[in-house]
């Protein structure tokens, strides 16, 4: 007789590798397995026990070690220094910022935020982010100096993590046009957005949509984004047709399954909005 434990849930599925590790460490070892134990591994029940409380102690660091997390900044530059802070801010990424800490900078083109830009840092994990440590007085000086005097007081920092299994699309993937659609669901109703997500994912795939889903990370209210990268430029918008959509969700879900989705979407989101970005590579890090 076997027993598995399946988790599907956001907390311990953003990726599938680290999905289908938890899945394994946490299987209930079928009955007839602990039965003949010790006759495969010939140790007390004591130890046995130790280490098996050992590997369940070691799943939250295999989420602290994974690339999947995201930093963007959100900067505005003063209207009559443009030319000086795009400047500044090309050769400040190509000197400091390579590597793992490379920069992607767009241009946000449209939403609220129109105007401005936003640095993308990524993908890390929370250990390497831990650990980095002061980016030391150089590079300081030189973002005061070079990059800073040309902005506005307007601004934000955030912290997000990729959610692979609601994804249709790699985290580094990129498309250099995309839209974003921010989510902020309503107090306690944070699972019904998640489950509103993965009935959604299907739905993208088989229109060929590219969606990337990223949950906020101790960044102000909870919030999911809705990444949909256009690899063919803005005609792949097409894709993103309501009525397509519509069409497409009711053959997956069933007839009529769309007026409950919008229904139960109203009921739990308590603000969204949308926005396109286009990636400006003279900007970035080389």
């Amino acid at each position: 007789m076997t027993y598995l434990l399946i988790v599907n849930h956001q907390l311990y599925c953003n990726s599938n590798a680290t999905a289908l590790f938890t899945i394994l460490v946490i299987t209930i070892i079928p009955y007839n397995l602990f039965n003949h134990w010790d006759r495969l591994y010939p140790i007390s029940k004591l130890l046995r026990m130790k280490k098996i409380i050992l590997l369940l102690t070691l799943i939250p660091f295999i989420g602290m070690s994974q690339k999947n997390v995201m930093n963007a900044q959100r900067v505005f530059a003063k209207m009559d220094k443009v030319l000086e802070f795009e400047k500044g801010i090309s050769a400040h990424a190509q000197k400091y910022h390579t590597g793992e800490w490379s920069w992607r900078i767009s241009e946000i083109v449209s939403g609220p935020d129109a105007g401005g830009y936003q640095i993308s840092e990524g993908p890390s994990s929370w250990d390497a982010i831990d650990s980095r440590g002061n980016l030391g007085n150089e590079h300081n000086i030189d973002w005061n100096k070079n990059v800073a005097i040309y902005l506005t007081e307007r601004g934000g920092q955030s912290y997000s993590t990729y959610q692979d299994s609601i994804s249709t699309i790699a985290l580094n993937d990129w498309s250099d046009k995309i839209s974003i659609t921010h989510y902020f669901p309503k107090l306690g109703r944070g699972y019904q957005m998640w489950t509103l997500l993965e009935n959604l994912k299907p739905v993208w795939k088989a229109l060929g949509q590219s969606v990337a889903v990223f949950a906020s990370n101790s960044s102000g209210p909870a919030q999911y984004a809705v990444v949909t990268r256009y690899p063919n430029g803005l005609k792949d918008r097409a894709l993103t047709n309501n009525n397509l959509v519509k069409d497409q969700y009711e053959k997956i879900h069933g007839k009529f399954a769309y007026a409950g989705f919008t229904e139960t979407m109203g009921n739990s989101v308590a603000e969204v909005w949308h926005e396109m970005l286009f990636y400006r590579k003279d900007l970035s890090s080389k």
